[in-house]
């Protein structure tokens, strides 16, 4: 059985949800259309899709860093990934927000778009979505866990929801294995001299005010404090039991 997730993050700004995503296994793949993985640690190594095919992974780098300046290069990474030939385990899309705002602008650039043109980005951006979802399934060279970072925003009756143009914003969390809304709290320590601290939280059950939800049998809860990808990949597919093995008795006659 393959061990894999599809993941989906919102959040408001500045929450740490590039942070969240760099916990996923190495060597990662970022396809970073915001920046903001230059502020990850970490040893990095940039790879231009349009010019080469993936870098070898040496066994030093942890991100693999790709610079989405347009809609082309999702394109161009998603053919070489399904050819395989890679060492990536993890792959994060930073953010799938703003890669729709690049596809969008692709098709019209500053033109209002038309009703065809809405068509045309909810089949351009249904099929990057889910074919990137589906390496998870590829038969010979999978990836272990893809995410996709999301901006948050309020609908008209109150609910806070992955940003996204147009009707995929109904489809996307289907797509998905856990849809996360990141979230920090304060919460009460043991500690007088520091009786509050911050915590990051990821909430995947249902909420009546923020999108949420997970198809992996409750293996994680309903919120998970101070989330780690690498962390909730072992917790959702743990270790078989091992088999007992019953020793002989042996009787022992006079």
């Amino acid at each position: 059985m393959l061990e894999t997730l599809s993941i989906l993050v919102h959040a408001a700004s500045k929450t740490g949800k590039t942070t969240l995503s760099s916990t996923a296994p190495k060597p990662m793949l970022i396809l970073d259309a915001e920046g903001g993985s230059k502020f990850l640690p970490g040893v990095k190594v940039a790879w231009d899709p349009l010019a080469s095919g993936p870098p070898a992974w040496d066994g030093v780098w942890e991100y693999c860093i790709v610079t989405v300046r347009d809609f082309e290069t999702m394109n161009r990474v998603y053919v070489w990934l399904q050819h395989g030939g890679h060492n990536f385990q993890s792959l994060s899309i930073d953010s799938i927000s703003e890669v729709q705002r690049r596809c969008k602008q692709n098709l019209v650039g500053t033109e209002q778009m038309k009703m065809q043109e809405w068509g045309q980005l909810l089949t351009l951006m249904d099929n990057l979505i889910r074919g990137f979802r589906d390496l998870t399934l590829h038969p010979t060279c999978p990836i272990r866990v893809v995410i996709f970072i999301a901006e948050t925003r309020e609908n008209s009756k109150g609910k806070w929801i992955p940003y996204m143009q147009g009707q995929i914003t109904i489809a996307l969390p289907y797509w998905m294995d856990i849809v996360g809304y990141l979230f920090v709290q304060d919460v009460p320590t043991e500690d007088p001299s520091n009786p509050v601290q911050s915590i990051r939280r990821l909430l995947i059950s249902p909420h009546p005010e923020f999108e949420a939800g997970e198809r992996v049998q409750g293996r994680l809860g309903g919120v998970v404090d101070n989330p780690n990808i690498e962390q909730m990949l072992a917790q959702v597919y743990p270790p078989a039991p091992q088999p007992q093995v019953l020793q002989p008795t042996v009787e022992v006659t006079q």
